[in-house]
C-alpha cells in the first residue's frame, strides 16, 4: 500500500484525501457493486484510507458495500460514518432523530453492516432541532466509552453547536460542503475549529463534479439528484461554466486536471484556516478516484490561489 501524506483531525490520524462513497449507492444516478467496490480498493492500494459512508446512504446499502470491500484490510482503513437519519419510519421517509435510544440503536446497526467491531470517527449527521445537542453527544460519548466508537464528529453545524458538543466530549472533525464554489464553513465554523484544535473535513470538494469541467448539467440522467439543485439548473449551470473554465485554465497551465486544481486548493485552505481541511471527494469509478487521488501533488502558485478564492463571489444559484 502506498502511503499519502497523514493529517490529524483532532486525535485521529487519516489520509491527507479521502474517499466519499454516497454515490456508489444513492443520489448520482445508477452504479455497479464491483466497480465500486472496486474503486474503494484501488483508493486503498494508493494510499488514501479515509473512507466515508453513513447509514442513510442507500437506506444502509453503503454501509454494507463498504464494509464488505474493506474486509481482510481494515485495519488498513480509517473508517467513517453517521448516524441521525432516520429511514426506519415508513417506506421512503427519511427523518432527522437524534434521540440517545436511536443513536445507540443505529451504532449496532452501523456496526453489523459494516462488518466491523469499531467505528474510526462517529458523525452527528445532522442536528435535530427537537433534541439537546447535549443529549446526543452525550449518547454518542457513552459508544466511545463501551469501545464500538473511537472518534466523534459532527456534520453541518455552527461554531456556537460545535462548542456546545465539545463541552461535552472532544470532537476530531466538522464535516461540512466545503469548495472553490461552497465557502460556508469559513465563517461559520472554522474559527471555531481551529481553536478547539478540530479538523474539517470537506465534502463534495469538486462542487458534485462541476468544478471538474466534465459535467454536462443537460445531460444529467433522470435520477440524478443534482437535477434538483438550483446550481444545475439550465441557467444557473451556464452562467456556473465562467467559473469551471478558469480551474479548467489554471489546470491546463500546469499540465493537470481541473479537478486537481479544485482539490489541491481545498488541501491548501487549512493553512489559511489554521486547521486541516481533508477532501473527501465521492466517485465510483476507479479512473476518477486515480485522477482525484493525484491532487495532493499539485502544487498551487500564490497567484493561482488569488485567482481561484476569488471564483466564489460569482456563483449563480443557492447551495440547496
Amino acid at each position: 500500500m502506498k502511503q499519502v501524506k497523514q493529517v490529524k483531525l483532532g486525535g485521529l490520524t487519516v489520509s491527507a484525501e479521502g474517499l466519499g462513497c454516497m454515490g456508489m449507492s444513492s443520489v448520482y444516478g445508477r452504479a455497479d457493486w464491483d466497480e465500486s467496490v472496486a474503486t474503494i480498493h484501488r483508493a486503498l492500494d494508493l494510499g488514501i484510507t479515509h473512507i466515508d459512508t453513513a447509514n442513510a446512504y442507500g437506506q444502509g446499502h453503503n454501509e454494507v458495500l463498504v464494509g464488505r470491500a474493506v474486509a481482510g484490510r481494515r485495519d488498513d482503513v480509517t473508517l467513517a460514518t453517521k448516524v441521525g437519519m432516520d429511514f426506519t419510519t415508513g417506506r421512503g421517509k427519511v427523518v432527522v432523530n437524534n434521540t440517545p435510544n436511536h443513536i445507540k440503536a443505529a451504532a449496532d446497526a452501523s456496526l453489523l453492516r459494516l462488518g466491523t467491531d469499531r467505528i474510526d470517527l462517529y458523525y452527528l449527521h445532522r442536528v435535530d432541532p427537537g433534541v439537546p445537542l447535549e443529549e446526543s453527544v452525550g449518547a454518542m460519548a457513552e459508544l466511545v466509552a463501551e469501545g464500538k466508537v473511537r472518534h466523534l464528529g459532527l456534520s453541518e453545524v455552527s461554531g456556537e453547536q460545535l462548542r456546545a458538543a465539545y463541552a461535552v466530549h472532544p470532537i476530531a472533525a466538522v464535516q461540512s460542503e466545503y469548495s472553490l464554489w461552497t465557502r460556508d464553513p469559513e465563517t461559520v465554523v472554522a474559527g471555531v475549529a481551529g481553536e478547539l484544535g478540530v479538523g474539517l473535513v470537506a465534502y463534495s470538494p469538486l462542487g458534485r463534479g462541476f468544478l471538474t469541467g466534465t459535467v454536462d448539467a443537460g445531460a444529467l440522467a433522470a435520477d440524478d439528484g443534482r437535477r434538483r439543485l438550483a446550481r444545475f439548473t439550465a441557467e444557473a449551470a451556464a452562467a456556473n461554466q465562467a467559473l469551471a473554465d478558469v480551474v479548467k485554465e489554471i489546470a491546463a497551465a500546469r499540465g493537470v486536471h481541473a479537478g486537481q486544481v479544485a482539490l489541491a486548493w481545498v488541501v491548501s485552505r487549512g493553512e489559511r484556516l489554521g486547521t486541516p481541511v481533508v477532501p473527501i471527494p465521492g466517485t465510483k469509478r476507479v479512473t476518477w478516484l486515480e485522477q482525484n487521488a493525484a491532487a495532493l501533488d499539485v502544487e498551487l502558485s500564490a497567484g493561482d490561489l488569488t485567482t481561484l478564492d476569488a471564483l466564489a463571489a460569482g456563483v449563480v444559484g443557492a447551495r440547496y
